[in-house]
Order: C-alpha cells, then structure tokens, then sequence
C-alpha cells in the first residue's frame, strides 16, 4: 500500500523566523514562499483512504488549514514538550465525528502530561462540554511495540532526548525520529531496510539534547536508508547553503514536502 509523508513542519521548538532574531535565515524566512518558514515539528501520513499526523504542536491550526486538512483518523505522539502537544485543542473540530474519540497514541509519561494541560478535556467532573472528543491511549514504552492503524503498523522506536528517552515511529519503509540527542543501539535493528528516514538536525554545532548535522550525516551512514530528511530545524541552518553542501540523498525538509513511500502489503 503507498502512503504520502507531508512535512507539516520542520522548524525547532521556537520556530523559524525566531522572534527577536535578526539573522539572514529569520529574514529570509518573511519571505513569501521561503523554504526557511519552519513552523513546529509534525507529519501527516495518508494512506488507504486514512490519515494520521504524529504531534500537534502548537502551529497544528495553521498547518491543517494549509494542507485543507478536513478530517483525520489517529494521532500518535513522541514526547510531552510544548511543540509536539499544545496544538492537541485543535482536533476539537475534527474530532466532532468521532462517536468513540478520535484516538491518542502516547507512553504513560507523555499522556499524563496532556491529561494534565488539557484537564478541562479528561476531567470526569465539569467536562467543557465542547472539548475534544478524543480518547487517549497509553502505550507501552518499549521498544518495538506496535500500534496497528488502519492495515498498517506504528512501530515505537527509543530515542534519547537529552535526559529523556522518547519515541520515534517506524511505519512501513518510512521511520520518523524527531528530537533525539542518540539512537539507543537497541533501536538500530528497528531501522533496517529503510526508504525514508526522517531525522533531527538542530543546528551546525552540538546541542544536549538535539542532534547536530554532522552527526545527523553519521547517523544516516550508518543507517543507509535510501533517502534521509532532516528535520527541527534551527534558524542555524540555511536551506540551500545546506542543501548544496549535502550528499544527494540527504535534505533538509521544509513545511509542506510531500514524499510517497510503501507503508504496508
């Protein structure tokens, strides 16, 4: 079955152009078009009629009325921080038709966070009466483990995010993996095969919780996927600066890129 990945957004946790910044990126960035406007990490990937997004940060109105996003099906979710869960309110329209909830895939740590931001949504008592209708769904935070959506399979693959281990996703021939300082070498043999590998380059130089490019291009060595993008981007990397300095089968992402990729039998 083919699937389509779209880039909702590719920029860092305070986005590009970062406020206050006066860089050549950030200006360029004002620009209609620029492929340096990077708003906050997140995919949609559509499939068999479905479509499910990984995060909603807090750019995820904006980035559902630029792709017309009119319905959605499932939400999985990598971590608890700002730009990957603040944008989960929006789904309140698009939730609307879910009789059962729109389901929430997310680990203990990351869903006790969203319970705890969105009370007003899971409080039994004095429920707002239009909150999403959206039923979260603890999964377990182990490597491997697999959320099998509409013919296809989610499967969670570790990361370290400075203190923290995460997840990223592995979906057919495509794996996401945002925000990560290290791969854990139990996560490896989960990236075997790869056409699509989708993976975070913050800046030029080392960062404690991010990975920086030269690492990134290491990383992606030794994974050797057929085509690797970077993604959560910084206002510390030019688009086609960095593009030009790139092998060819490594790119930075931006907002809007389409890829079509074999999500399943």
């Amino acid at each position: 079955m083919q699937a389509t990945l779209t880039f909702l957004g590719s920029g860092t946790s305070m986005a590009v152009p970062t406020l206050g910044c006066p860089c050549a990126v950030c200006a360029s960035a004002y620009l209609p078009g620029s492929p340096n406007r990077r708003t906050r990490p997140s995919v949609l990937v559509a499939y068999g009629g479905h479509q499910v997004v990984i995060d909603t940060g807090q750019d995820f109105q904006v980035q559902a009325v630029r792709e017309r996003l009119t319905s959605l099906d499932a939400v999985l979710y990598t971590h608890g921080h700002a730009d990957h869960v603040l944008g989960m309110d929006d789904l309140r329209p698009l939730s609307f038709h879910h009789p059962g909830g729109l389901p929430l895939y997310a680990d203990d740590a990351t869903a006790t966070i969203i319970e705890r931001i969105f009370s007003y949504t899971f409080s039994e008592a004095g429920r707002y009466p239009t909150s999403a209708r959206v039923t979260l769904h603890r999964i377990p935070a182990v490597a491997g483990f697999e959320v099998p959506l509409f013919g296809a399979g989610f499967i969670r693959v570790p990361l370290i995010h400075g203190p923290d281990t995460i997840a990223g996703y592995r979906f057919g021939d495509a794996a996401y993996l945002t925000d990560l300082s290290d791969i854990p070498e139990e996560s490896f043999p989960l990236l075997q095969d790869l056409d699509i590998l989708v993976l975070d380059a913050l800046r030029p130089e080392p960062h404690p919780s991010h990975s920086h490019l030269a690492k990134s291009v290491e990383l992606v060595e030794r994974i050797r996927p057929r085509r690797a993008f970077f993604t959560h981007i910084s206002h510390g990397l030019d688009h086609e600066s960095t593009n030009a300095a790139l092998p060819n089968h490594i790119r930075l992402a931006h907002d809007g890129l389409k890829l079509t990729f074999r999500i399943a039998e």
